[in-house]
């Protein structure tokens, strides 16, 4: 086994199922210490603690919202009091409604920022604060629909192409202490909510798989692996990028 994050601490908001899970317990089985966040699905983060500890790896449950201040700090600081330190920060927590023109509301489109980028920007701060003097990496979760426009998506198209331009700049600023900043942006992945949108086996599905020039629909593994790596000394000097994790889809 190539425990290339042995002894390492991870911090991976939005974590209790789906893309975020898969994360956790990929960095887990690397080695890393995980703190799994969630906000309201204590089940689901308690039951993906559960399979990193069975594993053999080493995680916790953390609840709190990242779109709070008071509350990122406690995700930070419960964290850095059971595992002593941090090196990873990983911004999965995401939400998203797909509205046309004419449904956008104010208060959808300040919840989905809310959490999609200013949540990233204030755990980006707090990260930065706790990072030791050898630096650290963060990983901001996007989506190919950050540059892929598709209808009912605009707000949250908009979040993702914030959090791009955000990374980039973050990782100018942050590169001085040695803090890498990248983005992994996903094609359509099979999660439960994308089982819950009723997209499981629909025409919908079939025409993404039709434009996934590899052929599938992604699994959390898939984007596990990229976000270990990035973690990793492999990526030691890469900053400032965009990895499309989508079978090809553009």
């Amino acid at each position: 086994m190539n425990l290339k994050l042995e002894g390492k601490v991870a911090i991976v908001t939005g974590a209790s199922k789906g893309i975020g899970a898969g994360i956790a317990k990929s960095l887990a089985a690397a080695g890393a210490a995980v703190a799994v966040n969630y906000v309201s699905d204590k089940a689901g983060a308690d039951k993906a603690v559960s399979q990193i500890i069975s594993d053999g790896g080493k995680a916790f449950a953390v609840q709190g919202n990242t779109g709070s201040e008071g509350d990122v700090q406690r995700i930070f600081e419960e964290t850095i009091k059971n595992y002593g330190r941090l090196d990873i920060l990983v911004n999965n927590a995401g939400v998203y409604k797909f509205e046309s023109l004419e449904e956008i509301s104010r208060e959808e489109f300040d919840r989905q920022f809310d959490t999609n980028v200013y949540g990233p920007i204030l755990t980006t701060k707090e990260a930065a604060k706790h990072f030791g003097e050898k630096g650290g990496s963060i990983i901001n979760v996007s989506s190919v629909s950050a540059r892929k426009a598709m209808p009912g998506a605009a707000v949250y198209s908009a979040t993702k192409a914030s959090l791009d331009i955000i990374s980039e700049t973050f990782a100018l600023e942050l590169a001085p202490k040695n803090i890498r900043v990248n983005v992994v942006a996903p094609g359509p992945v099979d999660t439960e909510g994308f089982a819950t949108l009723g997209l499981k086996g629909t025409d919908f599905e079939k025409g993404l798989i039709a434009q996934t020039p590899l052929g599938r629909i992604g699994q959390p593994e898939d984007i596990g692996r990229v976000v270990t790596f990035l973690a990793s000394e492999d990526s030691a000097w890469i900053t400032g990028e965009r990895i499309t994790t989508a079978g090809g889809m553009k």
